[in-house]
């Protein structure tokens, strides 16, 4: 369904200063001693111009529910979450995103929208997909399910645009649940949408899940949609399916990968594709194996020189120790990118990977890391971390490379927080390096609140967030929390021009760590490895509810 245009005029984002309160001190006994004084309250947070999302255009008092009734848990009307955005290979004018409109807390969202620029992100026009009853898709029809997520936009080469989403109802492996992996196509240039092409759905007994769509840059007909596919058990491979004109129709999903643990149980989860300039297709995945009451998780690629008919074995990359990060002050769950990756494709079919992992604190915090291909993924660098301030978190990193080969990398971290226990002050940042060995880090926002932000078994602004080349510069899409209880959150797009290194002044650059011989003082091993399951179980348990039960049924010594 469409729906009348909404354009938004940006403006250029401004440097955001925040004045220090001071506090002052009563009378009193002065042969007493002072009470602590309490911590001051936290400035009001100020948000920028530059926002691309809007009032929710879903129907009000919609809930998805078949009957028009309520559905569980909590929505946040007007909060959007989870950006994805990508660029025209030919244009780098033409912009698409796209994100969760209206988020509910117990998994999902009333709907998705798309946003699309022709004039590099100054100005946006919006359309709510039908991948969702509130988004407008008609009883019966393929996009008839109560909610949708993981949204996901491209565009191809010969300037088709086309998004993908999770459509699900009910929970996940109980009575009558189904869930579906949706596709459209816009030949418009956003304007209108089709009708979204089922990929795969599925009853109660399985789950779909995580999905990524690329369109090939390098030939226009091609389109591939992958995804992970859980099943009672908790296994779950990884599945393809595979446009060959141009998201017109699709072939059947088949499954391209089957993850394996000894004595134990594996799936994957963050699957994506990305294409090399020669037109080899690398998969990107996440591996969860769990062997009795445990699971670990590494990164690996999977390559296909045959547009995906073939793929080769998996080839390790790195193993992720991600512990995920919470407010200091109440211990609050931010729900982050923890065990998922991003990957980026630079010249000459070199690779990029991202990911947020707490090996160089010994499990205290997750650092962002990152590692390098230049073999188009058969050989990768050892991870080393890059963030400016290892002394916080820091989570859900997106990595993107540029037209002139220039690799950046945003993030958020928490050094603005404060002792107010009332707030989490966080901020976003751009991480950018031409060698991946001196980085400069540009801040993109912040602080914003994030304590604000919607609750979906944890904080959430998103598992990933968007981020695109664009010029010499970049442009991160990404949601930022309000303090505005009736719109909790928002999307923007904040252009970035980084210093190049060579001409940055010397505490802004950041060179990368690596690990050394004596780890700092961290949890210990055993902690650590406990700390990591934890971090995995709670992605996705918020993800599949009665996920870790599951596996328990089988569970040896912790």
């Amino acid at each position: 369904m469409s729906l009348p245009s909404k354009t938004w005029t940006g403006v250029p984002a401004l440097a955001l200063a925040i004045a220090t309160l001071s506090s002052c001190g009563g009378g009193g006994d002065s042969s007493a001693p002072a009470p602590a004084p309490a911590p001051a309250p936290s400035p009001a947070p100020a948000l920028p111009g530059n926002r691309i999302s809007a009032d929710s255009p879903v129907a009000a008092g919609c809930t998805g529910g078949s009957s028009g009734g309520s559905n569980s848990g909590t929505l946040y009307a007007n909060a959007e979450v989870e950006p994805f955005a990508a660029v025209h290979p030919g244009n780098a004018n033409v912009l698409i995103s796209a994100w969760q409109q209206d988020r509910w807390s117990s998994g999902g969202a009333r709907g998705l929208v798309t946003a699309v620029s022709s004039d590099a992100g100054v100005s946006w026009t919006r359309r709510l997909l039908p991948f969702s009853r509130c988004g407008g898709a008609a009883a019966g029809s393929s996009g008839d399910y109560e909610r949708a997520s993981d949204p996901w936009v491209d565009i191809g080469p010969s300037g088709v645009m086309y998004s993908m989403a999770l459509g699900f109802t009910g929970t996940a492996f109980t009575p009558g649940a189904s869930s579906a992996l949706l596709a459209s196509r816009s030949l418009d240039g956003g304007q209108t949408w089709s009708t979204p092409a089922t990929l795969l759905r599925d009853g109660e007994t399985l789950f779909n899940d995580k999905n990524a769509l690329t369109a090939d840059p390098t030939d226009e007909r091609y389109v591939y949609a992958v995804w992970d596919r859980l099943e009672s058990t908790n296994f779950g491979p990884t599945l393809l399916a595979r446009s060959t004109d141009s998201g017109a129709s699709w072939e059947p999903a088949t499954i391209i990968y089957r993850p394996s643990v000894a004595a134990g149980i594996s799936q994957t989860i963050g699957n994506r594709i990305v294409v090399l300039q020669d037109g080899t297709l690398v998969n990107l995945f996440t591996q969860i194996d769990t062997v009795g009451s445990r699971s670990s998780s590494w990164l690996g690629v999977l390559r296909s020189s045959d547009k995906g008919l073939t793929w080769s074995a998996p080839i390790r990359i790195s193993d992720i120790q991600a512990v995920g990060a919470k407010d200091p002050q109440t211990g609050k769950a931010i729900r982050d990118g923890a065990t998922l990756a991003s990957i980026a494709v630079g010249p000459a079919g070199s690779l990029w990977l991202t990911w947020q992992d707490a090996r160089f604190s010994g499990g205290l915090r997750d650092a962002i890391l990152v590692t390098r291909s230049v073999d188009g993924g058969r050989n990768w660098t050892a991870p080393v971390a890059i963030n400016r301030d290892p002394g916080v978190a820091a989570f859900t990193p997106t990595v993107a490379v540029n037209a002139e080969g220039q690799v950046a990398i945003s993030h958020y971290d928490l050094r603005a927080d404060t002792a107010d226990a009332t707030t989490l002050l966080a901020s976003a940042w751009l991480l950018s390096s031409r060698d991946g060995l001196t980085w400069v880090e540009t801040k993109i926002w912040g602080p914003f609140d994030m304590a604000q932000a919607p609750d979906a078994r944890g904080l959430f602004l998103g598992d990933y967030q968007g981020l695109i080349g664009s010029g010499t510069g970049f442009l991160p899409v990404l949601a930022l929390s309000s303090q505005d209880g009736n719109n909790r959150s928002d999307i923007y797009a904040l252009r970035v021009t980084p210093v190049m290194a060579a001409a940055a002044a010397p505490t802004a650059k950041i060179m990368a760590r690596a690990p050394t011989a004596s780890r700092p003082e961290g949890l210990g091993e055993p902690a650590f490895r406990r700390a990591s399951h934890e971090a995995i179980a709670a992605l996705m348990e918020r993800r599949v509810p009665g996920w870790e039960q599951r596996f328990k049924k089988n569970a040896g010594p912790p």
